[in-house]
């Protein structure tokens, strides 16, 4: 038997996305798997739409109140049964091959927490609009060393669409920070990433949705000094934690660094994101 992964997606009011991303998920060449989907007490027609969808596999959930971001992604991740967990947003979608490949480099290395792949990057129609690369080698690569340099230089781990975590180390790391409000992901990736290797495949096998009305849209588009002063907040974190060693010279070029990339990705958003 395949080792059975467990794909969830917490929900939001996102009646006019989730469909697409459920069937990108139940239409995998990978088969045993189970999709959880945790409504927020959404205000629109979304968990009625995931009712209508029907397969076994997939199980939804309606929180009493809503609990946030933080909280319904974690309450997604304790929901989890499998050997290996995904966690979409309720807005992007899996290319049909894409848990067959990363469930396969999970299986044949053991020493990997975490697989990766490239993302491509389309409009609310689903047109590409361009594509986000993984860290330039591919295969198994330090999970330590590879988080500091996501940490100084960009964010190589990317979205909760193209990572596959072993629920293992999930279990020994802990869920989301409740702490961190935006880079809540990327926290994890980064803790994760410290408890072994990291396996990064070099295809396209998941979409990303670039929207303006999105959580990271609003932010980098109109809120640049809330996210930075969150990744200063990161850094000094990790810097704490030990795992990955930081002075303060490489923390101040960190957050030049992140300053000029936001700026950027602020550009890309006004151009390509409705």
């Amino acid at each position: 038997m395949e080792p059975l992964v467990s794909v969830c997606i917490p929900a939001y009011n996102n009646a006019e996305y989730i469909r697409d991303t459920i069937v990108s998920v139940l239409n995998q060449t990978y088969r045993n798997i189970e999709l959880i989907v945790v409504d927020d007490k959404s205000t629109d027609e979304t968990a009625d739409i995931v009712e209508s969808v029907k397969d076994e596999r997939l199980k939804l959930y309606r929180n009493e109140k809503n609990l946030g971001m933080v909280g319904n992604w974690n309450r997604c991740l304790n929901l989890a049964t499998g050997e290996f967990v995904k966690l979409i947003c309720a807005d992007d979608m899996l290319d049909s091959d894409a848990i067959e490949k990363e469930a396969k480099a999970m299986q044949e290395h053991p020493e990997v927490n975490l697989v990766e792949s490239d993302t491509r990057l389309v409009d609310v129609n689903g047109k590409k609009t361009g594509a986000f690369h993984r860290y330039r080698k591919s295969g198994a690569v330090d999970g330590t060393k590879l988080a500091k340099k996501a940490l100084l230089i960009q964010n190589y781990f990317g979205a909760p669409v193209n990572n596959l975590i072993r629920r293992s180390a999930l279990k020994e790391t802990g869920g989301f920070d409740n702490s961190l409000t935006y880079i809540l992901d990327f926290d994890m990736w980064l803790r994760l990433a410290c408890t072994g290797k990291v396996y990064i495949i070099h295809e396209l096998l998941n979409s990303f949705r670039i929207r303006n009305d999105s959580n990271t849209g609003v932010l980098i588009g109109e809120q640049q000094d809330v996210y930075n002063a969150e990744h200063r907040r990161l850094l000094e974190k990790h810097a704490i934690l030990g795992r990955v060693h930081l002075s303060r010279f490489e923390i101040e070029l960190s957050m030049c660094i992140r300053k000029i990339r936001n700026v950027a990705i602020a550009i890309y958003l006004k151009l390509f994101a409705k």
